[in-house]
């Protein structure tokens, strides 16, 4: 493995870290056994990011990753966990809840979930427009300074609000979706973060398992989350998986498959961007962790912008509910 700095004087992390999100039922059923042991084995290959929320199946998530660490030194991972999205008992999303009283409520629950004493990076998952981000991260920095967590970062925050944070406690991290199908970032945020000297992690480096190669029809499993995101239907889906054949083809010539060829790329974007892998089974891990050795030329990077044109992908990446939430598409 090899490792990048979270923000410009550090920690040191994992160049591509483990996203546990699809572990708790996001995209359908996951085996616990399974999700046990692919964490155990991304720690053995040396990813030391991991990447939760207090919201992943109510808790569950974060209860895996304890099971996961059993056993093991807890400096040998880099725990990142995010916070503030509210569900009912029906699974139906109620809001956001940033306030103060709130996060350091959740943040209790999470250190009794996880069976630790500070978590090392704690992020909104999203920005809450009833509470200023002063007061979101003037919460976040009292907890650094009593020692439950070691960094502050944020999640879908736009620049105007990143600025905002920073000035208040220095960000390390925004983590925020980047693929090839989703190039947002690029135009104002990543300037802005390499500016700031802020990392960016990238999160939904496969398009949700789009980008993977795999997917040849609209998702049907009922606890699907994707089956309600535009880019997974109907036409939508169609011209997408063009494009996904189009850079199978790149990556043929490369000998290698598409989802590693599409890690590789979020890598070669920057030494402040780390992508985020998010994996339920240990046969899928090996080769993605395998991005990291695989250069891509300046021939090689024209053709995958060939076969995946900014702006290409048909669909917004969330539903209009979810859109409306995002602080970065504003």
């Amino acid at each position: 493995m090899k490792f990048r700095l979270l923000g410009a004087s550090g920690p040191r992390v994992s160049a591509i870290g483990l996203g546990c999100m699809a572990m708790s039922g996001t995209y359908g059923p996951a085996d616990d056994a399974e999700s046990v042991a692919t964490v155990r084995e991304a720690l053995d290959r040396g990813v030391t990011l991991l990447d939760t929320g207090d919201f992943y199946g109510m808790g569950h998530n974060e209860q895996l990753l304890r099971e996961a660490m059993q056993g093991r030194r807890r400096d040998h991972a880099f725990l990142s966990v995010k916070f503030g999205v509210q569900w009912g008992p029906n699974r139906e999303m109620l809001g956001i809840d940033n306030r103060p009283a709130s996060i350091k409520n959740f943040l209790g629950y999470t250190l009794r979930r996880l069976g630790t004493d500070h978590v090392d990076l704690y992020m909104p998952a999203r920005v809450d427009p009833a509470v200023p981000i002063e007061d979101t991260v003037g919460a976040i920095a009292e907890l650094i300074q009593a020692g439950y967590v070691r960094h502050l970062g944020l999640s879908e925050a736009g620049p105007d609000t990143v600025r905002r944070a920073h000035a208040v406690h220095p960000v390390a991290a925004l983590q925020i979706e980047y693929s090839l199908m989703s190039r947002g970032p690029e135009t104002t945020l990543l300037p802005l973060l390499r500016e700031l000297g802020i990392a960016l992690v990238a999160y939904g480096v496969l398009s949700r398992g789009l980008i993977g190669g795999h997917l040849a029809a609209e998702p049907t499993e009922t606890k699907d989350g994707r089956r309600h995101y535009p880019r997974f239907q109907g036409e939508n889906l169609a011209r997408n998986l063009a494009l996904v054949g189009a850079l199978r083809e790149v990556a043929e010539e490369k000998r290698v498959s598409v989802a590693k060829l599409a890690v590789a790329w979020v890598l070669a974007r920057g030494t402040n961007v780390i992508p985020l892998v998010g994996v339920r089974r240990r046969e899928q891990l090996a080769d993605l962790l395998g991005a990291v050795d695989l250069t891509l030329t300046a021939n090689d990077l024209a053709l995958i912008e060939r076969a995946v044109p900014p702006g290409a992908v048909a669909g917004e990446r969330y539903g209009e509910a979810g859109m409306a939430a995002l602080d970065s598409e504003r």
